[in-house]
């Protein structure tokens, strides 16, 4: 059994190349932990992140961080943490078109994104999204809107070098007409997490499942074939084991 770390089975899995990340669960197996973890990883050794909650507030998150040895308020009044508490997003949309507030959340991240580039103690820049899904209600099912922003957040990963983490709730994309957003995360994904419930049911010791399927840059897949991980994960209070099926005692 492997805990999170440095040489645990998730880390090994993502590696280190893959700008965009795309974290899909489901009803049964939540992927938030996930999302957790990768903020944890992306505010490491210095690193500095864009976070945009559209499924909890601050406090949730700080919560759950506190516990996994990550203080998030701390992070924030260092300014490696810039929180978008979008629970009330909808709202300011009405100041204008739903389209202008996408622009202006855009533009507040790239200037994130320049500053910490341009900065004495330039490190690397993570943009996460709890949760795609939300966007596109929040966007009053305007599936163009929420596209169009992800384009150019997708966008700032070639052109300032920084990772993007979005996370999307596979289940309620199950109608093939409505999958229009969960295919272009999957298209635009360096590397796919997807959390499931286990394939044999419920147990104790084990909450799920973990798929990931590293895509590599588009030079890598040109030399090799995506590679795929598979393996079981079980979420504590403080973190979560990762370990092949079979292996749990």
């Amino acid at each position: 059994m492997e805990e999170y770390g440095g040489g645990d089975l998730l880390s090994e899995a993502m590696g280190s190349a893959a700008r965009v990340v795309v974290v899909e669960d489901c009803v049964e197996a939540p992927g938030a932990f996930v999302l957790h973890l990768l903020l944890k990883r992306a505010l490491a050794s210095c690193g500095a992140a864009a976070f945009l909650a559209l499924a909890q507030p601050f406090s949730h998150y700080d919560r759950v961080l506190r516990k996994m040895g990550c203080n998030l308020s701390l992070h924030r009044r260092n300014e490696r943490l810039h929180f978008f508490e979008l629970l009330g997003f909808r709202g300011g949309a009405r100041e204008g078109t739903i389209a202008d507030s996408f622009v202006r959340l855009y533009n507040e991240i790239q200037r994130l994104v320049e500053a910490n580039r341009a900065g004495e103690n330039a490190s690397q820049f993570t943009v996460v999204i709890d949760d795609a899904s939300l966007l596109e209600v929040v966007a009053l099912g305007s599936v163009n809107d929420v596209l169009n922003f992800l384009h150019y957040c997708f966008a700032l990963t070639s052109e300032m070098n920084c990772t993007l983490v979005v996370l999307i709730h596979e289940d309620i994309y199950a109608d093939e007409e409505k999958m229009g957003l969960l295919l272009h995360l999957r298209y635009i994904a360096d590397l796919v997490i997807k959390a499931a419930p286990l394939s044999t049911g419920l147990a104790a010791d084990v909450h799920g499942q973990l798929s990931v399927v590293n895509k590599g840059t588009f030079r890598e897949q040109k030399a090799k074939a995506q590679k795929v991980w598979n393996f079981h994960f079980k979420v504590k209070e403080n973190g979560t084991d990762f370990f092949y099926p079979g292996t749990r005692h």
